[in-house]
């Protein structure tokens, strides 16, 4: 059931977000489009509040919980870049904006860029790891594990320990061995 709360949320942040951009883009109608574009938290919070429903009648956590805590500091961390760019490749195609530009590979717009989008995943990580503590201290009252063997046992506790793995291997595959070129002159 979670599960398909989760795709649900994830259709209709990507349908809201299309209907926004249509709205602005093709109808010109800009209050509607800023409307909805307020109306993308809204999902979150209404798979927050399902999830903590969920589990606050009685259900046993489960990874689809730890999942959707994932989704929700992802969408948070990266809601905004995304509908910025989604924003500039409607503008382009549909309203005659300019053309997205991408840094070139190795420019220091590129490294800059590899070190706010690993930001981005550590603020993404802190906020589901927050989300997931709450959830499993206050809607289940559950100790805080002492080791990881405990943690493993609770899919809630498990996902923290996952989400820093994450962290590091983001930041190993992205700005930790990133270097700016030096332009030959």
């Amino acid at each position: 059931m979670i599960v398909a709360g989760i795709a649900a949320a994830e259709a209709g942040f990507w349908v809201v977000l299309g209907a926004a951009l249509a709205v602005r883009y093709l109808l010109r109608w800009h209050v509607l489009s800023t409307l909805l574009l307020w109306a993308l938290p809204a999902i979150d919070l209404a798979l927050l509040a399902f999830v903590a429903i969920d589990l606050a009648g009685g259900a046993v956590p489960a990874q689809s919980h730890a999942l959707a805590a994932s989704y929700l500091g992802f969408t948070v961390a990266f809601g905004h870049p995304l509908v910025r760019w989604a924003d500039a490749r409607f503008a382009h195609r549909f309203a005659g904006g300019q053309r997205p530009v991408r840094p070139a590979k190795g420019s220091a717009a590129y490294v800059r860029g590899l070190w706010i989008e690993w930001f981005r995943v550590v603020l993404a990580a802190a906020i589901a790891c927050g989300i997931l503590t709450v959830l499993a201290l206050v809607v289940r009252h559950e100790e805080v594990p002492a080791s990881l063997d405990e943690a493993a046992t609770n899919p809630l506790w498990a996902q923290i320990v996952i989400l820093g793995i994450v962290v590091v291997v983001w930041f190993l595959a992205g700005p930790a061995f990133a270097r700016r070129t030096v332009q030959a002159s």
